[in-house]
């Protein structure tokens, strides 16, 4: 079966002290962390990386997300 679905990780901030409560928004250049055949198989694996490793400190605040696509 073919691996439709690419998972990946970016942040959505920056850190800038000139910006409010220092953040800038920021969309940050995609990292490939996973590819799944199904959607769900690429849901589950962006659960997954968003309770346990998306949890750290400097994630939540620069609010790093795994994300999915196809193809």
């Amino acid at each position: 079966m073919a691996n439709n679905f690419t998972v990946f990780t970016r942040t959505w901030w920056r850190e800038n002290p000139d910006y409010p409560n220092g953040l800038e928004p920021s969309i940050g250049k995609s990292r490939t962390i996973g590819r799944c055949a199904t959607e769900e198989e690429a849901r589950e694996m962006c659960r997954q990386y968003n309770a346990t490793t998306g949890q750290t400190k400097s994630n939540r605040r620069l609010s790093r997300k795994a994300e999915y696509r196809e193809g």
